[in-house]
């Protein structure tokens, strides 16, 4: 009994914080996050590398599916955000984590579900071209892993992306043990170093450079799980590079219901893989919501995979429009809807537990990830 009254406070303790009149500008909620801190670790066998890289992955279940299923147990939510840490050297380690509320912390509601897509009618993607927009914020928190997915810089050492990027369910993806994560650069010319060189007519060549990545933490929910059940509630992966990007990232954040979204509207910009080379931005409403996921029909393409969706909304304590990453981009899903097939693309909600996770990883000390 104690157990089921720890998860449902764990499910509904979340506390949002809305502007009392309509007219007000959308505002960041105010969440008390619950702790989820190591309780052992346990080195594992180097693993074999052999999964081969998809850049998407599809779900049957869709929203009414996920939404029906039954609530996961307390010591179920456990084993879900234990996870399991790659390094460069190829040695693994799997880590099993308590969860812990302080001060009626918590986390929000409940559901499931997830997504693959291509374009809905007319292509709505924009291609980002010229460094003055490739390299401002935020278009330049987004990044290109060498499996052939998208990531966005949450740290000066750290990569958001999807799980189904690194290791496929089953196994790491071949190329995980030697990830590099790509940053778009010009292509420097003769004389332009130290450059006065500004704006010219034709855009400015780009090149990617490349950090290797230190470790990769991955949530036993998605190895457990796959793609077939609750792994599509935790497909998401963070990386932690070999050395600073000395780039601005965009900080993560708990993901508000999505009437709560300025417009009810995402965006995210990522490498899709039918415009090599190309950052592409794009923005679309959200047309359902479980617990866990987004549902959306974003055009995309494989490759924008792990890409960071984000929000602008008005931070009160700061006194500030802020950017945050609610979701990670996952990919597209047939769904059926009362015997009539319909897709959506699906992102993976960042939940009161799974930020209490990525920012533990991240930082390492849980009374810097208090609030959401």
């Amino acid at each position: 009994m104690a157990a089921l009254s720890t998860l449902i406070l764990l499910l509904c303790a979340a506390k949002d914080v809305m502007p009392f009149s309509p007219h007000w500008k959308p505002t960041w909620p105010s969440y008390r996050v619950p702790v989820i801190l190591p309780q052992s670790t346990l080195n594992l066998d180097k693993p074999q590398f052999d999964a081969e890289a998809r850049l998407e992955v599809v779900s049957p279940c869709g929203p009414a599916c996920h939404k029906s299923s039954p609530l996961p147990t307390y010591e179920e939510v456990k084993n879900y955000l234990s996870y399991e840490t790659l390094y460069a050297n190829g040695s693994l380690t799997e880590t099993e984590v308590g969860i812990y509320i302080l001060s009626n912390g918590g986390d929000g509601s409940r559901g499931r579900s997830r997504t693959k897509r291509q374009i809905y009618g007319y292509d709505s993607r924009f291609s980002i071209f010229g460094k003055d927009f490739l390299l401002n914020y935020p278009f330049s928190t987004s990044v290109k892993l060498s499996t052939g997915c998208t990531g966005t810089l949450v740290a000066e050492k750290h990569v958001l992306t999807a799980a189904h990027c690194i290791h496929d369910g089953k196994s790491y993806v071949k190329g995980a043990q030697k990830l590099r994560v790509g940053f778009l650069k010009p292509k420097q010319k003769d004389g332009s170093k130290g450059s006065n060189i500004t704006k010219s007519a034709m855009p400015e060549k780009m090149k990617f450079q490349w950090i290797r990545v230190k470790r990769t933490h991955v949530p036993k929910g998605w190895i457990k799980g796959n793609a077939n059940d609750i792994g599509m509630d935790y497909d998401y992966a963070l990386l932690e590079l070999k050395k600073p990007h000395k780039r601005k990232f965009m900080k993560i954040g708990v993901s508000p219901p999505a009437r709560h979204l300025p417009g009810g509207r995402i965006h995210f910009s990522g490498y899709d893989n039918d415009r090599p080379g190309n950052l592409v931005y794009r923005f679309c409403d959200v047309k359902d919501e479980t617990y866990d996921l987004l549902y959306q029909q974003c055009d995309a393409q494989p490759g924008a995979s792990g890409s960071g969706v984000y929000v602008r909304m008005w931070k009160r304590q700061n006194h500030k429009w802020e950017r945050k990453i609610i979701g990670i981009f996952s990919g597209h899903q047939w769904v059926d809807m009362n015997g009539t097939p319909q897709d959506f693309n699906v992102a993976v909600r960042i939940t009161p537990l799974k930020y209490a996770q990525i920012c533990y990883w991240i930082k390492g000390n849980y009374l810097d990830c208090r609030e959401g």
